[in-house]
């Protein structure tokens, strides 16, 4: 997903800023980072009161192994519910959401 495609998602949201990061794209508002789209994958950011939402809507949260031990790490971003993908109305209702788990987790 190129960065016209994602301004294009978050369009009904509002302005958003992209930046290169991690071999993706970054997706901030203000200074706040919302989502991070991964080889093709859109993941929004997500915390405690905003997962079982997410969950919900069938997302799951990104987890990789741990290079060294292998353990699992999980990550604060979830997949982009499908419905979203293709609506930018929808989209806002979750960018909404991850924007105030940012700002939740914020340090």
């Amino acid at each position: 997903m190129d960065a016209d495609a994602l301004r294009d998602l978050f369009s009904a949201f509002g302005p958003i800023r992209i930046r290169k990061m991690f071999g993706g794209n970054g997706v901030y508002v203000d200074d706040v980072i919302i989502a991070v789209e991964l080889r093709g994958q859109l993941l929004l950011k997500g915390d405690a009161l905003s997962a079982p939402a997410l969950e919900a809507a069938g997302s799951t949260q990104w987890i990789y192994p741990h290079r060294q031990s292998g353990k699992p790490v999980a990550m604060p971003y979830w997949s982009a519910p499908d419905d979203a993908l293709d609506d930018p109305e929808e989209m806002a209702r979750w960018a909404r959401a991850a924007y105030e788990a940012a700002l939740r987790t914020r340090k």
